[in-house]
């Protein structure tokens, strides 16, 4: 089994499939140069997914939210209502934003901001750290898509 696999069995265990994650991208999916259509953006979004899901160090930030959402579910993280989305933890909001500029840089940032405030799809369902992980995936790997989209239609042009 791959350390790829591997990430993706994680994710899988808290609903976050790899093909749930790719259907919640493109609830955000905007029309952009390069990536004119859902299915090319599907396309490049599901090649981007698998390359950042490949990187151990992305990895890590994933089973560190992981982590945190199930010993704060089991009221193991020593601080009371760690299990809740509460409005003071900023934690959660920095893991977000730390796996989103990680895989697309500050573009990765701004993406994985509208999708937090948006909730599409699988990350309204889950918990208060998961949440912020996978829309951190979300937000970078669009940001790699849409930079990609217009790479390839840049070269295309030349």
């Amino acid at each position: 089994m791959t350390k790829n696999k591997n990430i993706k069995d994680l994710l899988e265990s808290f609903g976050a499939s790899f093909e749930k994650i790719v259907s919640t991208a493109m609830q955000m999916y905007v029309p952009h140069p390069g990536v004119e259509t859902e299915e090319e953006a599907r396309m490049i979004f599901r090649r981007e997914l698998e390359h950042a899901l490949s990187d151990p160090n992305l990895g890590v930030l994933i089973y560190a939210g992981a982590t945190l959402e199930r010993n704060g579910a089991k009221g193991s993280v020593p601080h009371p209502g760690i299990d809740e989305d509460l409005t003071y933890l900023v934690a959660d909001e920095v893991l977000g934003m730390s796996i989103a500029k990680y895989i697309g840089g500050y573009k990765g940032l701004f993406e994985y901001i509208r999708c937090d405030k948006v909730k599409p799809g699988i990350v309204a369902e889950l918990g208060p750290f998961m949440d912020d992980v996978v829309a951190g995936i979300i937000g970078g790997v669009s940001a790699n898509m849409y930079d990609a989209g217009m790479r390839a239609k840049r070269m295309k042009n030349e």
